[in-house]
């Protein structure tokens, strides 16, 4: 059976509260008492229960986290900025996935409010487009990567930590618009991510600024995973013309894109450049090393719960946050054989 307060101060001799007050750490009992007391609990394998003391102090110090998946090597170095983060400040997290379904991660966020959560993280989320669900979470929602929900009225429900795909797709363009190409493909991640839009939106405006375009032809869906790469690429390389150079949403879509050039007895970097987006770790022992748009993914999981722990403690100056991305230059990509005239 469980060990009570009750049973230690049974032992000790004194009342529950004192027991209570001594494991605390109050200074309402003195020391030689509070010793004992807690040298007698740790005798009798006293635990704390997190019921109780949620009762009383109206939190459970439990964070709730809703992901995508956490198969995506991309998330998993995210939670992990949550987790080690959160158990720094003395908070557990329970983790949820939502196989990016909306009513899913909808569901996921109501179970966990159910179990007293203090405050909601959810990545990648489809939360923007719930917002008249947010006022009956009644705790802070933290997004990573999306920005925040519209204010319900007046009142704003969630914040958010993301990073600039706008400026990471200009970053991509740039480069292989540097490096010559001018006919660029884009490999998109999952319907309805803002996140491709966005690195979609950067890429083409770097284009535009060196007179080049990216076609509507060579905009191909993927699904953020290496299977829907692979199909996407073989797509974009079966037609009459093909791009020099495809811009992947993700490292994991441009595995798929790899394999897809390899299928095809194409050369990479010499015959078509891929470049990824994410950077996550086995980007550079990929074959060849993929040149990539690196986010700050443990940073991003680390802004997020900070932010959070902030919010339970009722600060009123938290603020979205917004990381920069970094070019990661590696052997991917390379000049066109034969640079064409612009489309």
């Amino acid at each position: 059976m469980n060990v009570s307060i009750k049973d230690i101060a049974r032992r000790a001799g004194v009342s529950h509260s004192t027991v209570s007050r001594a494991l605390s750490g109050s200074s309402l009992v003195n020391r030689e008492t509070k010793s004992r007391i807690q040298e007698l609990a740790r005798e009798m394998g006293y635990t704390p229960s997190a019921v109780a003391r949620a009762m009383s102090t109206g939190r459970t110090r439990t964070l709730g986290l809703v992901v995508t998946t956490i198969a995506d090597p991309f998330v998993a170095e995210v939670v992990r900025g949550i987790e080690e983060t959160a158990l720094d400040g003395g908070y557990n997290v329970i983790l949820c996935n939502s196989t990016g379904d909306p009513e899913r991660e909808l569901a996921a966020m109501r179970a966990l409010r159910e179990r007293w959560v203090d405050a909601l993280i959810v990545t990648s989320s489809w939360v923007g487009d719930l917002a008249e669900h947010l006022a009956e979470i009644r705790v802070p929602v933290v997004l990573i990567n999306n920005q925040r929900a519209a204010a319900a009225g007046g009142v704003a429900y969630t914040y958010s930590v993301r990073n600039d795909d706008q400026r990471g797709g200009a970053l991509a363009g740039d480069y292989l618009a540097g490096l010559g190409h001018r006919e660029i493909a884009y490999v998109t991640g999952p319907e309805r991510s803002m996140a491709s839009q966005l690195r979609l939106e950067g890429c083409q405006e770097a284009l535009n600024r060196v007179g080049g375009t990216l076609p509507d032809a060579w905009i191909v869906a993927g699904d953020g995973c290496p299977e829907g790469g692979e199909r996407a690429a073989q797509v974009l390389l079966s037609g009459a013309s093909r791009p020099s150079a495809l811009f992947c949403y993700n490292d994991a879509t441009a595995m798929g894109c790899l394999r897809a050039a390899k299928g095809a007895g194409l050369r990479v970097p010499r015959d078509l450049s891929i470049l990824g987006y994410d950077d996550i770790a086995a980007a550079p022992y990929l074959d060849p090393p993929l040149t990539t748009v690196a986010q700050s993914k443990y940073v991003l999981g680390q802004q997020a719960t900070q932010m959070a722990l902030a919010l339970i403690q009722g600060r009123e100056d938290v603020q979205d946050v917004l990381l920069q991305p970094e070019l990661i230059v590696r052997s991917s990509c390379s000049e066109p054989r034969q640079p064409s005239a612009v489309r």
